[in-house]
């Protein structure tokens, strides 16, 4: 029986962080959870393909754009369940177990608490909010990873090829009702709210959330990002 689960990363000059996060997939790996590895990448120009194909990652090539990255890489992936994890993300010792356990929920997707690798009280503040946000109103970030079985994700039609707020637009479409917590971290990079500053990364993450939920464009949206 072939291993259930691909994995699909995101990648744009991450060369930094992906080491980390591949290091802690082969706990799926060796287990048999994991089939594949794909790096779904938009163009880097550090050693990000190299670090990839040195852990045999499958790279799909394409536009630099978060949702048509994870969206190219899906259709390249032939597991029956699908997990997204972004390249700065660490899952912790054991989520392969809680994945397992996962596995005969097909009509429902998991995602992991969110936990900032260093921040102090602003880091967990942070993380608390986002961890709160996702159980009461059914709006994890990518951030927090997701595990979606192949049949669901082809039901509400995938991620969207959106530069900004895919994985809101899809999590608003698959509903509350169908998001479980999964009892493992996904530890973070604090990177860009340290760059920042925690206030002002965190005031702006929530205000493009607000604005994408009355209707503004993920293309305004990603230039107004982008400046941030």
């Amino acid at each position: 029986m072939r291993a259930p689960v691909s994995v699909v990363i995101p990648t744009l000059n991450e060369e930094s962080g992906l080491p980390a996060c591949l290091g802690a997939l082969f706990e799926g790996v060796s287990a048999g959870v994991i089939r594949e590895l794909i790096v779904a990448d938009g163009g880097s120009s550090d050693g990000t393909l190299e670090i990839a194909e040195e852990a045999g990652a499958e790279i799909v090539r394409c536009a630099a754009s978060r949702g048509g990255q994870l969206r190219s890489g899906a259709a390249k992936a032939k597991g029956e369940w699908l997990l997204f994890v972004h390249a700065d993300t660490v899952l912790s010792d054991g989520w392969r177990v809680v994945v397992e356990a996962h596995l005969a929920q097909a009509d429902v997707a998991g995602y992991f608490a969110l936990r900032f690798e260093k921040g102090g009280i602003a880091g967990h503040l942070v993380a608390g909010w986002a961890n709160v946000r996702s159980r009461l109103f059914g709006l994890p970030y990518g951030d927090q990873g997701l595990l979606i079985s192949r049949q669901l994700y082809e039901e509400v039609g995938g991620f969207a090829a959106i530069p900004l707020m895919e994985d809101v637009s899809l999590a608003r479409r698959l509903g509350r009702r169908r998001f479980a917590k999964l009892e493992a971290r996904a530890v973070t990079s604090p990177r860009k709210y340290q760059e920042q500053g925690w206030l002002r990364r965190g005031g702006g993450n929530l205000w493009t959330l607000l604005r994408y939920l009355v209707g503004v464009s993920p293309e305004t949206l990603a230039a107004a990002y982008r400046r941030q």
